[in-house]
């Protein structure tokens, strides 16, 4: 107890005397960090490293690090803190892409802050061609875009300009796809607008782009643009737009769409099929969609997995499970998206001994790991079949934190059999988890209104208002 409580003080101190940076006090700290034998222990070594640079010791900062025999504490957090520090000095930047090289010959995987402190290194002219390197080493770890990281992605971009990397086609479409994904798309129409000569993977990162901000109308338009400037579309266009269409439940889009498809020679491709079925279910078209499914020849797991997906969407919950039965007899192997379906299918037909059953199997048979999804599916099938304490210990047995989606579909199942125990629990953390969905509200509601208890269901119903939750009225597309 005594040598944790000597850890807090220390990290205390460490984390005062950022402020002040008097080096002085640092030494101290170090020293009775050697004196109590504490060096191995990784974040007052981190501590340590980021005090020294700040204070402007970096040969200190850097002896320290170097002479450290407890290789666990040299982390990507310790290197990047390091890498930090020599990029940001003047005349240090060679010393910087020195210590990342090192950094990655250890084994440590370089995350986006790290990429983030080195890039400063790259602005000089000498290091214009590590420059380059560094961004295809961003690209190849996939932490501009894929990160949401805006601010990281603005510094790239800056980079690219310095070193007069963003005229080149591919760079721009980079940047294109990192500012849509990173909630910076006016910065992606703008650089879609300078670029003069679209080919079509500009245009496919536009239309994805338009696609990932809901932006649905817009994506179908362009994709109109794109031909009628005498671009060719691709399959990723073509599942793009078709996506699109989709969302939209625009049937004549899709089935223009599909004209295409056939007159280009796309129809074979299992992507751009898989698209189309989803399209045609989304737009209503369930007896459409199944033709489609039935002429694709070699169906792989994404064909299947849209028809089946297709049927869920239409209520078809028998017709899910005999596809999935048919499925496995023709040796396909489901994905995760594949057994949400089919476990939402047999919730929703009271297959609770079949769906445990699938459920059981994902592991074992198919080595998936369970989701929120997945588990969110099997509270369902409890909670239906009335086997509310199962489905709460279920939950509570779950190896990863529940979401609204778990819960909810709890709550669901309380309301339909009445638990109001079960359900005022379960209600109160949906209100903590989600403030603002009036479902929860009504659902607790319609319980007490269930067991007479009229005053409680009306004190739910006032709760929202005072906590200006507002319950959005049905419509109808």
């Amino acid at each position: 107890m005594a040598l944790l409580n000597l850890q807090c003080i220390i990290h205390k101190l460490l984390n005062s005397k950022l402020e002040t940076k008097n080096i002085k006090h640092v030494t101290q700290i170090h020293s009775q960090i050697i004196t109590n034998n504490l060096t191995h222990l990784s974040f007052l070594f981190n501590h340590l490293i980021n005090l020294y640079s700040k204070c402007g010791q970096l040969d200190q900062t850097l002896l320290l690090f170097s002479n450290t025999d407890h290789s666990n504490n040299k982390n990507v957090i310790t290197w990047t803190s390091l890498i930090t520090q020599f990029s940001r000095t003047h005349n240090k930047s060679t010393e910087a892409l020195n210590l990342f090289n090192q950094m990655r010959q250890t084994g440590a995987v370089p995350n986006e802050f790290t990429y983030s402190a080195l890039l400063p290194a790259c602005c000089t002219a000498e290091n214009m061609s590590v420059g380059k390197q560094i961004h295809c080493l961003v690209l190849k770890h996939g932490v501009c875009a894929n990160n949401g990281s805006f601010c990281f992605g603005r510094q790239v971009h800056g980079v690219g300009v310095k070193h007069g990397l963003v005229e080149l086609g591919y760079v721009k479409n980079s940047l294109i796809d990192m500012y849509s994904k990173c909630g910076g798309f006016g910065e992606a129409v703008k650089l879609f607008r300078t670029i003069a000569d679209k080919d079509v993977v500009t245009w496919n990162v536009m239309v994805m782009g338009l696609v990932q901000n809901n932006r649905f109308e817009e994506a179908c338009n362009c994709f109109r643009v794109m031909r009628s400037e005498g671009v060719s579309p691709d399959e990723a266009s073509i599942s793009t737009a078709l996506h699109a269409s989709a969302s939209l439940g625009a049937l004549d889009q899709g089935a223009l769409i599909h004209s295409q498809i056939i007159k280009s020679g796309f129809v074979s491709n299992s992507c751009v099929a898989s698209s189309l079925v989803t399209v045609y279910a989304k737009c209503g078209g369930l007896e459409d969609a199944s033709r489609v499914f039935e002429e694709i020849e070699d169906r792989s797991v994404v064909c299947w997995t849209a028809m089946i997906a297709a049927c869920q969407l239409h209520g078809s919950g028998d017709q899910v499970i005999e596809l999935f039965e048919e499925m496995l007899a023709k040796g396909i192997k489901p994905d995760h998206i594949t057994l949400v379906c089919v476990l939402s299918a047999c919730g929703h037909t009271g297959r609770l001994e079949k769906g445990l059953k699938y459920y059981d199997s994902m592991i074992s048979l198919y080595g998936i790991k369970p989701g929120s999804e997945h588990y969110a599916c099997v509270v369902d099938m409890l909670s239906r079949a009335g086997l509310l304490d199962e489905a709460k210990m279920f939950i509570e047995s779950m190896p990863l934190e529940p979401d609204p989606s778990v819960w909810g579909a709890l709550l669901g199942g309380c309301r339909k059999h009445g638990n109001l125990e079960i359900g005022k629990e379960v209600a109160e953390r949906l209100f903590k988890m989600e403030p603002r969905n009036s479902g929860n509200y009504v659902l607790l509601s319609n319980i007490y209104a269930r067991y007479g208890m009229l005053e409680k269901a009306d004190e739910v119903r006032k709760a929202m208002g005072l906590n200006g939750v507002k319950k959005e009225p049905g419509c109808s597309c």
